[in-house]
């Protein structure tokens, strides 16, 4: 991996996850905070917009509207397509970006906590995760791999290296202390894992760690008529990164039923009743535990 020359903290990609938003203010009222001596950093705000009208998004949802094709379709014009291409524009273009590494901030509604999602499996995103985990020992770490960035549409596609810290619980357009310092204190580890890397000063890591990685998405059960009639069951609700076997009880129908669990791994649910998902019907995503070698 080669030495990173710059680097982009993103905030409010959606306009109501507000954590983002207020370090962003916090950070360009005092750059020290994110400046570190290897490389240049600024500060992104990705949806003005969405934000001032207190939504996630304002037409569709920026976090998926970076697929090289469409970036490069000038009909593809509504609000939030148009911003990712002036923002492909400021850290890119895809493919040969001036930026080369994005932090992309985010909260969750879902009992995450402070999750780190890493969206390659190389050494340097293996010992990012190590190196965060060895300082923020509550921290997790999700793999979300993509053979390469041009397979997947995230804002942080845009450079070769990208993050995304995903931090909650937190509802929508709501501010809490414990969640903000959370998505400060994995930033400021990115950041000074980021400056160690360049100068060849990491510190001794562990050899190995406990990770996830994303294996499917579930959805919310529906009638022939497309009407949800269940919703996630009480003993996986809030239960995010806790195991899950073939057998247990996933989703309660409105009739008193339940529907059962009939994979053949032990799932680990996660992003699990995302109020943002509801949109697509989506109950959570599952992952199966992985060790990380070092």
């Amino acid at each position: 991996m080669t030495k990173i020359n710059s680097v982009a903290v993103v905030g409010g990609t959606h306009g109501n996850e507000f954590s983002g938003i207020y370090l962003l203010r916090k950070w360009q009222n005092n750059l020290n905070l994110i400046s570190r001596g290897s490389f240049s950093v600024q500060t992104v705000f990705a949806n003005p917009k969405a934000h001032e009208e207190n939504k996630r998004y304002v037409d569709s949802d920026l976090n998926r509207q970076f697929d090289i094709a469409e970036l490069a379709n000038l009909d593809l014009a509504n609000y939030e397509q148009s911003r990712a291409k002036v923002i492909n524009n400021q850290l890119g273009p895809k493919g040969d970006a001036k930026t080369d590494f994005i932090i992309d901030l985010h909260n969750t509604t879902s009992n995450m906590g402070p999750s780190l999602i890493l969206l390659q499996s190389d050494e340097f995103n293996c010992k990012m995760g190590a190196y965060v985990k060895s300082r923020m020992p509550e921290a997790v770490v999700v793999f979300e791999d993509h053979a390469s960035v041009e397979e997947h549409y995230f804002l942080s596609s845009i450079t070769s290296q990208g993050v995304i810290v995903e931090i909650g619980p937190q509802p929508q357009s709501v501010i809490r202390q414990d969640v903000l310092d959370w998505m400060e204190d994995m930033t400021r580890h990115i950041l000074d894992y980021v400056d160690l890397h360049n100068t060849n000063a990491l510190p001794e890591l562990p050899s190995s760690y406990e990770a996830f990685e994303y294996t499917e998405t579930l959805k919310l059960p529906k009638n022939e008529n497309g009407e949800r009639i269940g919703m996630v069951h009480k003993n996986v609700q809030d239960g995010d990164f806790k195991q899950l076997n073939s057998g247990d009880p996933i989703f309660t129908l409105f009739d008193g039923s339940e529907i059962c669990w009939e994979g053949d791994y032990e799932a680990y649910p996660h992003f699990i009743n995302e109020a943002a998902y509801y949109d697509n019907n989506l109950a959570m995503s599952l992952a199966k535990k992985r060790i990380v070698e070092i």
